[in-house]
């Protein structure tokens, strides 16, 4: 598991607060023991629990609806992840994922969210919840936003202008070529890939300091998952 390997890197305090933006599963073999270890983080650490597309369709299967589309995108392999964990356990993990939260603003009205939002008053007025967690037009905004804009002009994004910074993952950064936080505005994207190829990042979003794994493929060497 690479978490544990990253949060070796940083340190913190208990006062400092985690805010994970979600897919904690699907992503490799070992899905079941990511959310066993989260559940114990929190115990002893601040944390802050967003939902993501892939936790969202999880959920959906243990509520009695599977989605072909989620079997096929290494829903299998968090079945698997599952087989050998206690009754006890897989209760808890219920809550978990039933608890999620779907988007997070904070004191400084900094966004966190897994994917976006597509309205412009906010997440908060979304149509359909499920943009949050699965919206990719957020981030292409922010990649073609013309820098020559301010914000008083009226073709300047109205959903930038909602919040200070705004923090999602959902769309890898390797999709543009690069392997570690990008932002473009006041969109930060922390998406490095570790789905795939690429690295589990943790940042200071106060400071911008940044900490990545050891890219996560290379701790499962006889794998594939969405390779």
């Amino acid at each position: 598991m690479n978490l544990p390997q990253v949060l070796n890197k940083v340190t913190f305090s208990n006062k400092d607060t985690f805010v994970f933006l979600g897919d904690y599963v699907d992503g490799w073999s070992e899905s079941a023991q990511v959310v066993h270890f989260l559940l114990d983080f929190s115990k002893k650490q601040p944390c802050i629990f967003l939902r993501g597309n892939h936790d969202d369709l999880f959920y959906q299967h243990l509520q009695g609806n599977t989605k072909q589309l989620w079997l096929q995108h290494s829903g299998q392999e968090t079945l698997k992840s599952y087989q050998n964990i206690s009754k006890k356990d897989i209760d808890k993990h219920i809550a978990f994922f039933k608890n999620l939260s779907a988007f997070h603003i904070d004191k400084n009205n900094n966004l966190f969210c897994h994917a976006g939002f597509t309205n412009t008053s906010g997440p908060q007025h979304e149509y359909y919840k499920e943009y949050i967690y699965w919206d990719r037009t957020l981030w292409e905004t922010a990649c073609s936003l013309n820098l020559s804009l301010n914000q008083n002009d009226v073709l300047y994004p109205k959903r930038l202008k909602l919040f200070n910074e705004i923090f999602i993952g959902h769309t890898s950064v390797t999709k543009i070529g690069k392997t570690t936080p990008q932002h473009f505005g006041n969109v930060w994207n922390i998406d490095t890939g570790a789905a795939f190829k690429g690295k589990l990042t943790i940042m200071d979003t106060n400071t911008k300091e940044f900490w990545q794994s050891e890219p996560v493929f290379t701790l499962y060497p006889n794998e594939k998952r969405r390779n």
